[in-house]
């Protein structure tokens, strides 16, 4: 099979189902342009900003692009690319991108509220509770993980003791774009900018920032990376959103997108033929296709961290509830062609049904950077280019993460309607107190190393995207909408993600006694996963108990009655 009909075919029906099934969707449950979205109704400059649909479609599509696009798809290939393909697809029309929407419709239904507090509304107080702790936990797995890669990533020496030039030069360029965006933000808040205007500074902007980055790389090790990007998401957890997060997803979708546009191109250009076989086996290398398939590839198919940022910031930008559908259901899907494009580049690469040697991105890089030099590129300024784009990845994940958690923690100590919250609770609602304890405890984790932390934060991501799935379905139910599309993927991803932790927790108990056992990392994986699963299990209950036997009769706020 060659990569061209792969990529081309996975374009054509992208679209199509975003034309059909998304503007279904959208028809189906309603919706109401003249509505005044929480944006408007509650602008605080804070987290309450209304935003251009472009604008919000550039933070909600880096935000949730981070690794997973690229890493599993590439490692899901030991089973053949038909079963990566074909969930990719499947797994992105019909699981992803519905979560995706359905969390930012409800969000923007409900006043803004974040998947917590839309619990709590539709299910109770105890659900709620449960659903934050969840989350919070999440967030500390995501922190640690992704801190970790962006701090190997921008480390400056390599293993052997050589300079690693793309990875300090990227680094340069990553702290660039912190103040640069900033200064951007402050631009667009006073001067208000034509569209045209804002996109021809952004461009200059990051063509500036790489040109000073590649002249002046800093050459940090990877602790003091570590440091620097725990400080700067305690600066982007409590700034205002308009001021760091969404100037800096502006500039940043720039790269994002242009890499997906790289990749598709080269691949249309080369048209590589594939070196991997369709389909291997139902096992390899000692893993079962099921769960482990659905495990690897998340992002690019389904990922409960998806609906924290629809419902948690996405929500609270949006200007009109006509730009919902490309902004939930539009990123997801490109997300989705992000994952079939590394899929192809990596079985092109790969040599008599084996993938070449390194990590995912390693053999991503290395062939993206082929096709620029492909279009004429240098190659170090190629390698400068990829280093930035991987590393914007996780940076334009870890902000919107640590923003995430710091609200989760206070979203959990937050008094229900008519409570009082009581003086120990008015210091954990506290945004620079609940920044402080989520990464603090995050940074603890990330201590662990990122191959220790991703295989937990694999299936605790997917086990979030079961419980968010079945709390819309509550949503749908309650306030007398279409909710049989839920239905089927949140009972696929409850029983994968299940399955995938028992295992998980099963395989760490078997250490105890043998002398490989390690509290600090296989003691916390153990710990994490039993009360994941526990807090999982909890959930259900709580909402599986509304969605059977739960009243029928509409019961939202004002602005979800707004029709």
């Amino acid at each position: 099979m060659n990569g061209l009909t792969i990529v081309g075919g996975s374009i054509l029906v992208f679209l199509a189902a975003y034309l059909c099934y998304g503007r279904w969707l959208a028809r189906t449950w309603g919706i109401d342009g003249n509505a005044a979205t929480p944006a408007h109704r509650y602008e605080d400059g804070q987290d309450f900003a209304p935003a251009s649909r472009f604008t919000v479609f550039s933070h909600q599509f880096s935000s949730i692009t981070g690794a997973g696009p690229v890493t599993g798809p590439i490692i899901a290939a030991m089973f053949g690319w038909g079963p990566a393909l074909a969930w990719l697809i499947v797994g992105g029309i019909f699981f992803g991108a519905v979560q995706d929407f359905t969390a930012l419709y409800a969000s923007v239904k409900n006043e803004g509220k974040s998947m917590g507090m839309l619990i709590e509304q539709y299910v109770g107080k105890t659900g709620r509770r449960l659903f934050l702790l969840f989350c919070w936990l999440f967030t500390l797995l995501v922190l640690a993980a992704f801190a970790d890669i962006i701090a190997n990533t921008f480390q400056g020496m390599t293993k052997d003791g050589a300079a690693n030039v793309p990875g300090a030069q990227a680094a340069t360029i990553s702290m660039l774009y912190i103040f640069v965006a900033m200064g951007f933000g402050y631009f667009i808040r006073k001067v208000n900018p034509s569209g045209t205007v804002k996109f021809l500074t952004a461009v200059a902007l990051v063509i500036g920032m790489f040109s000073v980055g590649m002249d002046f790389p800093l050459y940090f090790d990877a602790q003091t990376w570590r440091y620097v990007t725990f400080g700067y998401c305690l600066i982007a957890s409590v700034l205002p959103m308009w001021l760091l997060m969404e100037p800096r997803d502006y500039l940043s979708v720039f790269l994002l997108l242009g890499m997906v546009l790289a990749g598709a191109v080269g691949v249309i250009v080369a048209n590589p033929t594939l070196q991997m076989p369709v389909f291997v086996g139902f096992e390899v290398n000692g893993k079962s296709l099921f769960p482990i398939l659905f495990i690897t590839i998340a992002c690019g198919a389904v990922s409960g961290f998806h609906s924290l940022v629809s419902s948690g910031t996405s929500s609270k930008t949006v200007n009109n509830e006509k730009d919902m559908l490309s902004v939930g259901y539009g990123a997801m899907l490109i997300e989705s062609l992000l994952g079939v494009v590394a899929l192809v580049i990596a079985c092109a690469a790969a040599s008599g049904g084996v993938l070449p040697k390194g990590t995912p991105f390693q053999i991503f890089a290395g062939s993206i950077s082929g096709f620029f030099q492909m279009f004429g590129l240098p190659a170090e300024i190629s390698a400068c280019i990829i280093t930035m784009c991987v590393s914007a990845l996780a940076m334009t994940t870890i902000d919107s993460v640590a923003r995430i958690g710091r609200m989760s923690f206070q979203e959990l100590f937050a008094p229900s309607e008519g409570e009082t919250a009581g003086s120990l609770a008015g210091i954990c609602m506290n945004r620079y107190f609940s920044t402080a304890v989520t990464l603090a405890l995050a940074y603890i984790l990330c201590l662990a190393g990122y191959m220790n932390i991703w295989p937990l934060f694999g299936a605790a991501n997917q086990l979030l995207s079961a419980l968010v799935l079945i709390s819309l379905a509550v949503f749908l139910r309650t306030t007398g909408r279409k909710g049989w599309m839920l239905y089927v993927p949140m009972a696929f991803m409850l029983l994968v993600t299940m399955t995938a932790l028992a295992m998980s927790a099963y395989g760490i108990a078997g250490k105890i006694g043998t002398g490989t056992f390690v509290f600090m990392v296989d003691g916390l994986q153990l710990i994490l996963a039993l009360a994941l699963m526990t807090l999982a299990a909890l959930v259900v209950k709580h909402c599986g108990r509304e969605l059977l036997y739960g009243s029928k009769e509409p019961d939202c706020s004002p602005a979800c009655s707004e029709q």
